[in-house]
Formats: structure tokens, C-alpha cells, sequence
């Protein structure tokens, strides 16, 4: 029987009419990424990077969150072609790649989750999810439609090269990391100072420019309104594992006495 995979993260941003708000998932637990999923929220990232995540982990947290209305992306650790089609085989069909600073950069992540011969991605979708065991039809031929590229720019040189990497054919959005800015700025753990959001404004005006979504990471409410103000097309406004330990947090103020340790960032 035919399978119709999901919309990508590409078409939600074109079809919402509004700025999509979404979580990360660094837990590497397939039960929180559902109840996670459940929220009502509108997309939900699955972090390889910084996160516990390995392919296993992150095959059962998609299978987790497909039944419910929520878009799915996937963080690769790194702008790695076999990282890459490991996980789009996985059946992620949005990918996030870190720490890209160029144009060619992100050619190259294009390429990685292309078919020759618009890229290089290697080719076994009958044995992958993907294409749920060849079940979905055509895929081959209209891969390209089913998967969406997210690229991160998230270094004090990469600023000025923001639109230029936002107009590489097959970037699909473009999404701003604050944490890693502020950093490669010499204000680690910063992120909200006016030189860092400035930076970020300055990027989102160039990735809009070049026609493509632009994101931005904002777990202070504050910060993240001002962001959308600006034009931001989605953003991430808080974490699975921030939430339970501010929650845990939270009880052990109200019924231990314990008052809970200063936080800086986010």
C-alpha cells in the first residue's frame, strides 16, 4: 500500500501565516518527545549535537512524535555527508545542520542530502525508512520534495556572510544560535547582551533579504518577542530537560526550602 509521508518543515513555514514556535528535544527519551509532541506546539527539535542522541534514539523519538500534528527536525552533530544519510535514511526528513560560516559550507550541506545528480546522498532508500521500505512511491525521483534543509549561522564571521549563505539553492531557512554567537564574540554565555542580539537582528535582515526563513533561538520570552517582531519566521522557546529541572527546581523551593541556584543564559 502507498505511504504519503508528512509535510516538510519547508512547507509549514510557507503555509502557517505566522511564526512557528517549537521546543528542543535533548533528553534522547522517546516518551518525552511524545509527551513533548502533545503540547500543541509547532515543531519540535531533535538535538544530535550537544544532546544523548544516536541514531537509535533518534529513529524512536520520530517514531514517537509522528502521531501527532508536529514538525520534527533533526540537529546533526555535524555537516557531515554520512551523518547526514544516516539520518535522512532514518526517515528525518528536516535536517539541521550546525556551524556553517559560508556559502560553500552549506553547499555542501545541499549536496549531502541531494541525490546525484543534484548532490551526492547515497542511495538505499528500499532497505531505509525513508522511504518506508520503498512504500512510498517515486521516491527517488521526488526526494527533494520530501526533505527540507535548515542551516545554522552561529559564529561572529559568519554575520556577514548570512545572506550569501541564505541564497544557496536548496537552504530552505536559516536558523541564528545566539549561544555560539555570543561566544565567538568573546561573550560566552551572554546572549542576551545588545552586541549579540544586534548581531542576530543583523542576520535575520539578511537572511530575509535573500528570500529565506529565518530563526532564531530565544528562551527568555522577552528576547523572543522582539525577535518576532523583527521578522523572525520561527524560533525555539524552550527545552525538554530546561523544563524539567526548572520544574524540579520550582517544587524544591515550595515544599524543601531549597532555593534554587542563579542560571545565566539560557
Amino acid at each position: 500500500m502507498p505511504v504519503r509521508l508528512s509535510p516538510t518543515f519547508r512547507e509549514a513555514l510557507a503555509g502557517a501565516g505566522r511564526p512557528l514556535a517549537g521546543m528542543w528535544i535533548s533528553s534522547g527519551s522517546p516518551l518525552v518527545a511524545e509527551i513533548c509532541a502533545g503540547g500543541g506546539l509547532d515543531w519540535l527539535l531533535v538535538d544530535m549535537e550537544h544532546g544523548p542522541n544516536d541514531l537509535p534514539s533518534v529513529l524512536a523519538q520520530l517514531q514517537a512524535v509522528a502521531a501527532y500534528p508536529v514538525t520534527p527536525v533533526v540537529r546533526v552533530p555535524v555537516n557531515d555527508p554520512v551523518v547526514l544519510k544516516q539520518v535522512l535514511d532514518l526517515g528525518a526528513q528536516n535536517v539541521m545542520v550546525p556551524m556553517v560560516g559560508s556559502a560553500e559550507e552549506a553547499r555542501a550541506a545541499v549536496a549531502a542530502v541531494r541525490y546525484p545528480p543534484r548532490g551526492g546522498r547515497g542511495v538505499g532508500s528500499a532497505l531505509a525508512r525513508a522511504a518506508r521500505w520503498n512504500a512510498v512511491d517515486g521516491y527517488l525521483g521526488r526526494a527533494d520534495e520530501h526533505v527540507s534543509l535548515v542551516v545554522q549561522v552561529e559564529t561572529a564571521d559568519a554575520v556577514a556572510r548570512a545572506g550569501d549563505i541564505a541564497a544557496v539553492d536548496g537552504v530552505d531557512a536559516v536558523f541564528v544560535g545566539p549561544s555560539d554567537l555570543a561566544a565567538s564574540m568573546g561573550l560566552l554565555g551572554r546572549q542576551t547582551h545588545p552586541d549579540v542580539t544586534a548581531a542576530v537582528l543583523r542576520i535575520l535582515q539578511s537572511v530575509h533579504a535573500a528570500g529565506v526563513p529565518a530563526g532564531v533561538n530565544a528562551f527568555d520570552p522577552a528576547v523572543a518577542d522582539s525577535y518576532l517582531a523583527a521578522g523572525a519566521s520561527f524560533v525555539l522557546v524552550g527545552a525538554d530537560v530546561a523544563l524539567l529541572a526548572r520544574g524540579a527546581e520550582a517544587l524544591a523551593g515550595r515544599f524543601a526550602g531549597s532555593a534554587a541556584p542563579p542560571r545565566a543564559g539560557y
